[in-house]
């Protein structure tokens, strides 16, 4: 709520500037061109406080014709949480997932990253899935206009409230004292923003982690608590993934380039499965712990690794998960992300 408040009244600045601008450039209350340029400049600015909506990815598109199963698989989790359909499906090289609500059509748009799908189980993937498509549904302000934008505007504010202190040392001493006046006025007004800013992180960040927490808990509800709990434990294995890319990498290549290409694309994800599967017990103990000693986190925007997981320990088992994804469709699955693994390996490697 107090994101959302503040949101508004950085919002209702922004509308101020636009509204002065129009004013000053059809000549009311003053006219004269030096009101018209500073309503021009008005104008500029309100321009940039303007709500970055951001755009879909088009590179690495799955269409729902190239991938009925995976869509179908990603629909029902959307159904089973009541979240709308996702609008479209990317395949990137991360080592993550990613869900956002994009451009002015609001569109819904999944973001996979193969490597991570790759390691994961056929139920931890459901969980993946459960969890970023939850983020429709769990409150999440990280993914609205609203407060995302007014994000945006400070950031913009500060930006041009930031004091310059090239002129500092100009010779002439009517320019220096000016320089020195606006620079300690924009020091003020920056200092201001610079305020607001960390005030409106530390709400919307605390309000984005409990969004986190409670789409972990619609992933276990989906899945069950373990897969959940898989799943998260399956991101700390990026070094895994950094050792295998290194062993490819330094793989002989006949040939020249076009070999290399084509060569180790099926290894390379055979091997990344392999190493994932085959991390001792002991190291993946070893890696939690570490992650609640460096109080590691996915990103700033997400909680505490090893508070999530604690979470889910102590989320009630169900007796049979409403979602299954069984051998037949993971396999069709696999086959429709066939060409994403030639081009997503042809760029790691």
């Amino acid at each position: 709520m107090g994101a959302f408040l503040l949101a508004g009244a950085v919002h209702l600045v922004s509308l101020a500037v636009l509204l002065a601008g129009v004013c000053l450039v059809v000549g009311w209350p003053l006219g004269g061109w030096p009101a018209r340029v500073l309503g021009v400049v008005a104008l500029a600015v309100a321009f940039l406080l303007r709500p970055r909506l951001g755009r879909p990815r088009r590179s690495g598109v799955l269409t729902r014709e190239a991938a009925p199963t995976l869509y179908g698989l990603v629909d029902a989790v959307s159904a089973e949480l009541g979240a709308p359909k996702v609008d479209s499906i990317v395949v990137d090289s991360d080592f993550n997932a990613a869900f956002g609500v994009l451009g002015l059509r609001r569109h819904r748009q999944l973001v996979i990253g193969l490597p991570l799908w790759t390691v994961l189980t056929r139920q931890q993937r459901v969980a993946l899935l459960g969890h970023e498509i939850g983020h429709c549904v769990n409150g999440d302000s990280r993914r609205g206009v609203w407060t995302a934008s007014a994000i945006g505007a400070l950031n913009e504010w500060y930006v041009l409230t930031y004091p310059s202190r090239d002129n500092e040392t100009n010779a002439n001493l009517v320019v220096a004292i000016a320089s020195a006046v606006t620079v300690l006025l924009l020091g003020v007004l920056n200092f201001g923003v610079r305020a607001l800013r960390r005030l409106m992180y530390r709400l919307y960040l605390r309000s984005g982690q409990a969004a986190e927490h409670r789409a972990d808990l619609m992933a276990a509800r989906l899945a069950s608590p373990r897969d959940a709990r898989g799943m998260l434990q399956a991101m700390l294995n990026d070094s895994t993934l950094d050792a295998v890319l290194t062993r490819q990498r330094a793989l002989p290549r006949a040939g020249g380039r076009a070999v290399r290409a084509a060569g180790p694309m099926p290894g390379l994800w055979d091997a990344l499965a392999e190493a994932a599967r085959t991390v001792p017990p002991t190291e993946v103990e070893r890696r939690v712990r570490l992650s609640e000693r460096e109080v590691s986190a996915t990103d700033v925007s997400h909680p505490p690794t090893y508070l999530r997981l604690r979470l889910l320990a102590s989320a009630p088992p169900a007796d049979r998960p409403p979602l299954v994804l069984d051998a037949g469709r993971d396999a069709l699955i696999d086959a429709e992300l066939a060409p994403s693994r030639a081009r997503i390996a042809a760029e790691l490697l």
